[in-house]
């Protein structure tokens, strides 16, 4: 494991700095200090005070301390650095070390080099598995740091078709509407079911309240239309949670809407119930088994 390029000596307490430093500079007081919440984990084996703001400058720096002098943060590395999310099945899963001597494009964060938003996010999509993916590239769209057609033009100098051919897939549905992972995740459950694209945060009104639906079809069939809800389990849980869910569920049956809630469970679990609910109300029947 490296040392910080400018290092703190031995004797002096790195982390009074507000400078991310190894464990190894810690030396014997790292489970002290842990223990004490005095400082937290960035990433593996590299710490910082807990006060110390968060910024990409500071991961820049993180990620520099385990990565050669003359390596470049790519991928997930990266992504974690410009505060792109790649997974949220974990809230403690830590962010893998990735990096390159022949980036596509950099930036310069703090001194320390790292792929930028833009090819960061194209990496993302060749390699990470499709769901997330698509929620990556969303999130990134979303931040307005890379838009469709310089993904589209970077992807250009890859020459691996196979993997462009996936990526291009995920740049085609794309969409900074979605607004968590997890809407990511439904939208691409139903695009692989064949199912039309859904239209995404419809702003339904009512005589009393406005609602606000994840995804939706607002075509009517038989006067009714369709709207789905990932239900997070921190949201949506309590016995508080489901009375006013029901609730809001009623008012929108009252104003022509059929909803669909969704849970984790329904987005990874093994039986493809999400698809049969949805194909029942459009009349289709879903492409199955599921891809994933």
């Amino acid at each position: 494991m490296s040392a910080l390029r400018h290092p703190v000596p031995m004797s002096f307490p790195p982390f009074f700095c507000g400078l991310p430093f190894t464990g190894r500079q810690a030396g014997k007081k790292l489970n002290w200090l842990l223990g004490g919440g005095e400082i937290r984990q960035l990433l593996k084996g590299v710490y910082v005070a807990t006060e110390t703001p968060d910024s990409p400058e500071l991961r820049a720096a993180a990620a520099a301390l385990v990565i050669p002098s003359d390596g470049v943060a790519r991928a997930e590395t990266a992504a974690w650095i410009h505060g792109i999310p790649t997974a949220a099945l974990s809230a403690d899963e830590q962010v893998p070390i990735r990096w390159t001597r022949t980036p596509a494009e950099t930036v310069n964060l703090a001194g320390h080099k790292v792929t930028s938003p833009a090819a960061t996010g194209v990496e993302l999509a060749l390699h990470l598995p499709r769901p997330f993916a698509l929620a990556s590239i969303d999130a990134l769209l979303r931040s307005g740091r890379a838009d469709r057609a310089t993904l589209e033009g970077l992807l250009d100098q890859y020459d691996t078709h196979q993997a462009q051919l996936r990526a291009r897939n995920i740049l085609k549905h794309a969409d900074p509407r979605a607004e968590s992972p997890a809407e990511s995740w439904l939208r691409l459950r139903l695009l692989d079911a064949g199912f039309p694209k859904p239209d995404l945060q419809v702003r339904v009104t009512g005589p009393t309240r406005d609602y606000r639906l994840d995804l939706s079809y607002p075509d009517p069939i038989d006067g009714v239309r369709l709207g789905l809800e990932y239900d997070s389990d921190r949201w949506h849980s309590s016995d508080r949670d489901q009375v006013r869910d029901e609730e809001r569920r009623t008012g929108l049956k009252a104003l022509g809407w059929h909803i669909i809630p969704v849970r984790r469970t329904d987005l990874w679990g093994s039986y493809p119930a999400l698809e049969l609910a949805v194909g029942a109300f459009l009349c289709r029947w879903p492409r199955l088994p599921r891809r994933w």
